[in-house]
C-alpha cells in the first residue's frame, strides 16, 4: 500500500535548501511526467527505482510536485495501488457535460452487492442474498469480476465449501480511496424496518 501524501505546508517547503532545490524540482517535473504518461497507479518503490532517489528526495519532491499542482486542474492523489494524477473533482460536471458517454451508470443491485461485500468482507454469494433479500444475479458478479473490484479468496468452512469474496485494490482505485478505512459510515439502521 502506498503512503500518504506529505503535508502540503511552507514548513516543508522552506526545509529545502537552495542547493537542492534545482534538483527537486527536477525530480518532481520526472514523478509528474511518469504519472502521466502510465493509466495506472505508481507505486513510492516503483518510482524512487525508477528515478533512483532515496525516500526523502521522494518525499521532498512530492511536497514540490503538489506545490506546483496546487493551482492547477490536475491534484496528486494516492489510492491503495499507488500515486497518479487526476482531474480535480470540481471540474466533473464539465467533463459529464462534454463527455456525456464516459459516466458509467452502475445499477442499483450492482452498488448494493459491492457495498455488501465491501463493508462485509469476506462474504458468500449467500451472505449477500441474506443481506440484500432478493437472489444474486450471477451477471452481477460477472460484472464485479470482470471490473476487478472483487476476487474470490479462500473457502467457508461450511457444507458446500462456498467461495469468499474480497474486494481489490482495483476496487478502491476505482473509487478514490488507499483504504477500505475510508469507505463512509453505514448510517444507523436503528428504527428502520
Amino acid at each position: 500500500m502506498p503512503s500518504t501524501l506529505p503535508d502540503d505546508d511552507t514548513h516543508a517547503l522552506s526545509a529545502i535548501s537552495s542547493d537542492d532545490a534545482p534538483q527537486l524540482l527536477t525530480i518532481s517535473r520526472y514523478i509528474e511526467v511518469l504519472l502521466h504518461a502510465t493509466e495506472a497507479p505508481l507505486t513510492a518503490a516503483n518510482l524512487k527505482k525508477a528515478l533512483n532517489i532515496s525516500q526523502k528526495q521522494f518525499n521532498a519532491a512530492l511536497v514540490l510536485l503538489q506545490a506546483r499542482l496546487s493551482e492547477g486542474v490536475l491534484e496528486l492523489k494516492v489510492t491503495a495501488s499507488g500515486y497518479r494524477l487526476q482531474i480535480r473533482d470540481t471540474y466533473s460536471p464539465l467533463i459529464q457535460h462534454v463527455f456525456p458517454q464516459r459516466q458509467e451508470r452502475l445499477s442499483q443491485a450492482l452498488l448494493e452487492t459491492i457495498s455488501v461485500i465491501a463493508y462485509k468482507q469476506p462474504v458468500t454469494r449467500s451472505d449477500i442474498e441474506q443481506v440484500r433479500g432478493v437472489t444474486l444475479s450471477s451477471n452481477i458478479l460477472r460484472q464485479l469480476f470482470d471490473k476487478g473490484w472483487i476476487k474470490e479468496d479462500g473457502y467457508k468452512d461450511t457444507l458446500g465449501q462456498p467461495a469468499l469474496l474480497h474486494t481489490t485494490p482495483q476496487f478502491l482505485d476505482a473509487f478514490g480511496l488507499s483504504s477500505l478505512d475510508e469507505l463512509p459510515p453505514l448510517p444507523d439502521m436503528v428504527g428502520l424496518t
